[in-house]
């Protein structure tokens, strides 16, 4: 089976360097039936050994021929001399046909490819180059215009940008577990590092660059591993081999069932608690347990099953009537953050005064009343103790020598 007439090699060519796959490297099948799955698809292609490992890139699927049309990508360089024209499925379906994108004449290959090669390491593509003169009519692809458009696309590339200042420097992971002292834990490390790919506009090999150079240990153990495995990974292929080694094991429903288990702490303000289920959100949208367009909801219902202690706040806000038409948590959390500073400077101004019970006054105390005696005074004189040391030890002793005489002053 022959490649559609409707599809021209420039056009896979073109759809080959879109995303970013090596020419060299990468072959199309033609005739794939549509229910075929990617894994049957890759183990197909590695019958053939001169490709060694195969990675499905993208498919597309033509109506007429009710096919698919498949862009693998191999390990090595793909052999023209030793590939075949074809593979034979082995459910005895049609062969299908392979395409190698490296046959082709060309003029100056020797500039194309020095073109592809300086679009790869900047990050573009052909698209940003016809971006630029999308208002302005291109005749033909002349050799003038390429070079002006690529001109263009330096000039705007070389320019200094805040962009590509904001991300500096990872902090420190290494997946040790309690984390050290001036290291991020796997959460937060993964929520910078997932900022910085989706962000930054560097090349691929800068945004690796940065995420190796933040890991040590087991974390670095583990990127060497992939890097071994796959040369070609992308930043998010890094993120997710750290996040499967070190991360939690459950699934999104797991995630979910927690998430919905969540409910305010004794003296948490409810704006903290509000960000601690964005938080666990979050983690249950990472890992398919709920889609993006019921997160608004999904959040309002549970901050206001799991609040016990702000109910005024939810009577005022009147979130239990707006679960039609959640807000979103940046518009719920600035809502939930004034009321609580309204509640606190209104308790401020009205000092809340409480009662104090009082003891009872009672004439019966513990000390006890003196009692008078009807001994006359003089009677008695110092007392006939005395302290004395015996032997080393302080004592009492009763003298009785005579010393000590009792005068009686009065007659009694």
């Amino acid at each position: 089976m022959d490649i559609p007439k409707e599809v021209t090699l420039s056009e896979l060519i073109e759809w080959c360097e879109g995303l970013g796959v090596n020419l060299s490297h990468a072959f199309v099948l033609s005739g794939v039936p549509p229910d075929a799955e990617v894994s049957d698809i890759e183990e197909l292609a590695q019958t053939v050994k001169v490709f060694g490992r195969v990675r499905v890139r993208g498919e597309k699927y033509h109506s007429q021929m009710q096919c698919k049309i498949v862009l693998c990508e191999c390990r090595q360089p793909v052999s023209p001399d030793h590939t075949p024209p074809e593979i034979r499925s082995v459910r005895g379906e049609l062969p299908w046909k392979i395409i190698l994108l490296t046959n082709r004449d060309t003029e100056t290959p020797q500039f194309s490819d020095k073109i592809r090669k300086l679009l790869q390491e900047e990050g573009k593509t052909m698209d940003d180059v016809r971006a630029l003169f999308s208002k302005e009519p291109l005749h033909g692809s002349s050799p003038d215009s390429i070079i002006r458009a690529v001109g263009d696309l330096l000039e705007k590339t070389m320019r200094p940008s805040s962009d590509n200042t904001v991300f500096r420097r990872l902090r420190t992971f290494s997946g040790t577990i309690p984390t050290p002292p001036g290291e991020e834990s796997l959460e937060h490390w993964l929520a910078q590092a997932r900022l910085m790919v989706e962000e930054c506009t560097g090349s691929n090999r800068e945004k690796r660059t940065r995420i190796v150079e933040s890991l040590k240990g087991p974390a670095l153990d583990i990127i060497q591993a992939v890097r071994l495995n796959e040369p070609e990974a992308t930043p998010s292929d890094y993120l997710t081999a750290l996040e499967n080694a070190f991360g939690t094991p459950e699934s999104g429903e797991d995630l979910y069932f927690a998430f919905r288990s969540m409910h305010q702490q004794f003296g948490e303000k409810l704006s903290d608690f509000l960000q601690r289920l964005e938080r666990s959100l979050r983690r249950v949208l990472h890992r398919g347990g709920i889609s993006p367009q019921r997160m608004d909801q999904v959040r309002l219902e549970q901050l206001i099953r799991g609040s016990a202690q702000s109910d005024m706040i939810l009577v005022h806000l009147r979130l239990r009537e707006r679960k039609e038409r959640p807000p979103t948590f940046l518009q719920l959390l600035n809502e939930i953050r004034e009321e609580e500073e309204y509640e606190a400077s209104r308790r401020k101004l009205n000092p809340t005064v409480r009662q104090v019970q009082a003891t009872k006054e009672t004439k019966q105390g513990k000390v006890k009343s003196i009692q008078s005696s009807n001994l006359p005074e003089g009677l008695v004189g110092p007392s006939p103790l005395a302290s004395v040391t015996l032997e080393g030890q302080p004592c009492q002793a009763l003298l009785d020598s005579g010393s000590r005489v009792t005068i009686v002053f009065e007659n009694w």
